[in-house]
């Protein structure tokens, strides 16, 4: 599984509840395509968050780099329903960084012939 993150901040005057609402269906419409495995929304408690990274968290799962390709296309077309649910969440946010991180060890990952 590959993770997509994005940390983030959000704009001044924007609730809590309205991001998840926004949040929940443009990722439910990625998912219903087929084109992500799942999502996961994180906010830093008690200020323990990455410094410089925002209070925010999202976490999109993808089972490879082709099924986040595939998901990237469909976004970068900025056709509805999908540039929509992408400027709803946009609009209430600022300040995002992006992460690629994948599961550890590899599913592939083989032992015993390394040469590092």
């Amino acid at each position: 599984m590959d993770l997509y993150c994005v940390y983030f901040d959000l704009k001044p005057g924007i609730t809590d509840l309205k991001l998840v609402e926004s949040l929940d269906h443009y990722m439910g419409h990625l998912r219903s395509e087929g084109l992500i495995a799942g999502h996961r929304l994180t906010r830093a408690k008690l200020g323990f968050g990455l410094k410089g990274h925002g209070d925010w968290n999202l976490m999109i799962e993808v089972r490879d780099l082709a099924q986040l390709e595939a998901a990237f296309q469909l976004v970068a077309s900025r056709r509805d329903p999908a540039e929509g649910f992408h400027f709803g969440v946009n609009a209430l946010v600022q300040n995002p960084v992006f992460a690629l991180y994948r599961d550890f060890p590899d599913a592939v990952r083989h032992r015993g012939e390394e040469r590092f």
